[in-house]
This record gives structure tokens, C-alpha cells and sequence, in this order.
């Protein structure tokens, strides 16, 4: 995550001329989504509320995306850590309000980010039984033995889908299973020895 330059902080002087606190408190939750430095419509919008040019509230929503990013990724959740990226010539008052603003929705913006985060599926439960196969011909009768293992995964990746649960079953051999479990134990060994560093 870039740092955040003088030139986004005097882009943040343009909030002095809001018409109210309302006015940037609604810019700043505006400014936060992935395509908002990029949107033709918020930038017309907030150069008309305003009353600065195109360039400058395209200039100013950028700055804004970069500050929620920049608290979000460093983690800053207590005003003083937010108020020391501020240079000491920024606007007393305007720096506590996009202080407290970047707070009260530093938490909804986190969830957000999270349950837009792609991830793999998630074991959520396992079971497992043993089977005795057999197969008979006029000459001989046969019993293996084989492995059926139930495991049911949460796919939260799926878009528009919320914790999809989907059951999967496999069936092993002896000598898959070894071959498994033997795989099992070496990524074991690896996860101690990074877990242990």
C-alpha cells in the first residue's frame, strides 16, 4: 500500500467546501468502493456540491479512497494513529473530522472488504466409513475393502451465494488412502516447522 502524499492531502482541503459535515461524511463513504476514483458521475457530482472543477474532485475522491485504503491496510483504529498521517499544516478542524468520519466507518468498510476477499473452500465437517466392495464370478468370490469419506465445504466464493454448503464423497483404496495419508503427514510436518519459526 503506497503512502499518501502531500498532493492527496491538498486535495483533501477541497472538503472545506462542503455545505456541511453530512456533505463529507457521505463523500468520504462514497469515495471508498474500488471503482470510485474512476467513476465520471461521483467526480460530476462532488465538483458540483462543491463547486471546484472536474480535475479537483476527481483529485479529491482519489485522495479519499487512498486514506480509507491506507487506514484499512495499516490497521489504524484510534484517532491519534490516523491524525499523525496528517501534515501539521492541515486544517486543525478538518483533519478531526475526516478523523472521526474515516473511524465510524472504518468498521463497515472492513467487513466489506472481507466478505469480498476470494478464498478457497473451508472443510466444515468430515466423516468417514469403511466398505466391504465384492464382486463374485463362477470361479471366485471377492471382498476389498475401500474407504468412503463424506466431507462437506463452505464455498464463500461463489458471488451472490453466502456460505454455500455442498457435500463431496470419495471413495479410496488402501493404497490411495497410504498414498493420502502419507501426503497428510509431510504438509503436518511442513505446517509445524513454519508454525515453530
Amino acid at each position: 500500500m503506497a503512502a499518501i502524499s502531500d498532493k492527496h492531502f491538498s486535495a483533501l482541503q477541497f472538503l472545506l467546501k462542503a455545505p456541511s459535515k453530512d456533505a463529507v461524511r457521505l463523500l468520504c463513504a462514497d469515495s471508498f468502493p474500488a471503482g470510485a476514483p474512476e467513476s465520471r458521475r461521483l467526480a460530476e457530482s462532488t465538483a458540483g456540491n462543491l463547486s471546484v472543477s472536474a480535475i479537483e474532485a476527481k483529485e479529491l475522491i482519489c485522495a479519499l479512497h487512498n486514506l480509507s485504503h491506507h487506514i484499512l491496510f495499516h490497521n489504524l483504529n484510534v484517532p491519534e494513529q490516523i491524525l499523525a498521517l496528517f501534515p501539521e499544516s492541515f486544517h486543525s478542524s478538518l483533519k478531526n473530522l475526516i478523523t472521526k468520519i474515516m473511524l465510524e466507518h472504518s468498521p463497515t468498510w472492513r467487513n466489506e472488504v472481507l466478505s469480498n476477499q476470494i478464498s478457497l473452500p473451508q472443510l466444515v465437517e468430515m466423516d468417514w466409513r469403511v466398505d466391504m466392495k465384492t464382486a463374485s464370478d463362477s470361479v471366485s468370490r471377492m471382498a476389498v475393502p475401500t474407504c468412503l469419506v463424506n466431507m462437506k465445504v463452505e464455498d464463500s466464493s461463489c458471488p451472490g451465494v453466502n456460505g454455500a454448503v455442498s457435500s463431496v464423497t470419495v471413495e479410496l483404496s488402501k493404497e490411495t488412502l497410504d498414498t493420502m495419508l502419507d501426503g497428510l503427514g509431510r504438509i503436518r510436518d511442513q505446517l509445524s516447522v513454519v508454525a515453530g519459526k
